[in-house]
């Protein structure tokens, strides 16, 4: 398939789409659609948030970073998003988990650095478990490990969760999209055998988490009990100030960059 291209737009260089991708079919029936940028390694992987896609902000943004350095640079939609098969409603985190192991397996090779943003640095976490002799750096951006059963659950209403475990799905208001995002039962259920932040983390890696103070979703705390839980000693966490929990202006795309940079510096590339 033909690569995206790039053009930069003052201090910010996006990706332009084209309407192509590629399909990796997976086990089972179904396919999850990716675009690859080949180059050097290590290759980076960016791990979208819920319901969000690869033709987001930061996903086309780190595009057009890793064709500039030369990097190696994966991003793709979760089943029942963008270009990928499937209903969103089926999807849980262990499924989600799973297509990216599967779609990284069959794609890349050698060291990984591994981008995840909001539900992504949940995502992130569990597949440097699954691949931590490949992944090399972790870079969480507003991370949300658990948001699941911190976030979602305790802020359900009485009559949300009666509607949940009876018809087993509930649509809850999003401040980025006019549609209510559907949260099901097996999300959470699943979430639950996958939360991160009650026991140790056995990573190793380096890992940069970014946050911002007034994200209204995932609170910046979040970032500083995953730093506490992570074995790795070489875990820093920057707070914007300003920053909400997308993190999507020029200024925050520019502090992503910059971090990327760090870290694939600091495995040598």
């Amino acid at each position: 398939h033909r690569r995206p291209s790039s053009v930069h737009t003052g201090q910010l260089q996006m990706t332009v789409e084209r309407s192509d991708h590629s399909l990796h079919s997976l086990v089972g029936g179904g396919h999850v659609g990716y675009r690859f940028l080949p180059g050097r390694a290590p290759t980076v992987v960016f791990l979208c948030g819920y319901a969000s896609e690869m033709s987001g902000t930061k996903a086309r943004y780190l595009h057009g970073v890793c064709a500039e350095a030369g990097h190696a640079y994966l991003r793709f939609d979760y089943r029942g998003r963008g270009a990928s098969s499937g209903r969103f409603e089926d999807g849980t985190i262990g499924s989600w988990t799973d297509d990216a192991c599967a779609v990284i397996e069959a794609v890349t090779r050698g060291p990984l650095v591994l981008v995840g943003s909001s539900m992504g640095g949940w995502i992130m976490l569990l597949v440097a478990r699954r691949l931590p002799e490949r992944v090399r750096a972790l870079v969480g951006v507003a991370a949300a490990p658990d948001f699941t059963e911190d976030g979602i659950w305790p802020g359900m209403s009485a009559d949300e969760r009666r509607t949940l475990a009876t018809t087993g799905v509930v649509h809850v208001p999003s401040r980025y999209s006019d549609e209510p995002y559907p949260v099901t039962l097996r999300l959470i259920e699943d979430g639950r055998t996958r939360l991160q932040l009650r026991d140790r983390i056995p990573l190793d890696c380096p890992v940069r988490l970014i946050h911002g103070w007034r994200d209204e979703d995932v609170p910046w705390r979040t970032s500083l009990r995953l730093a506490a839980k992570l074995r790795s000693g070489d875990v820093t966490v920057e707070i914007v100030g300003d920053g909400d929990h997308r993190l999507s202006r020029d200024a925050d795309l520019a502090l992503l960059a910059r971090t990327l940079h760090g870290v694939l510096g600091a495995c040598g590339a």
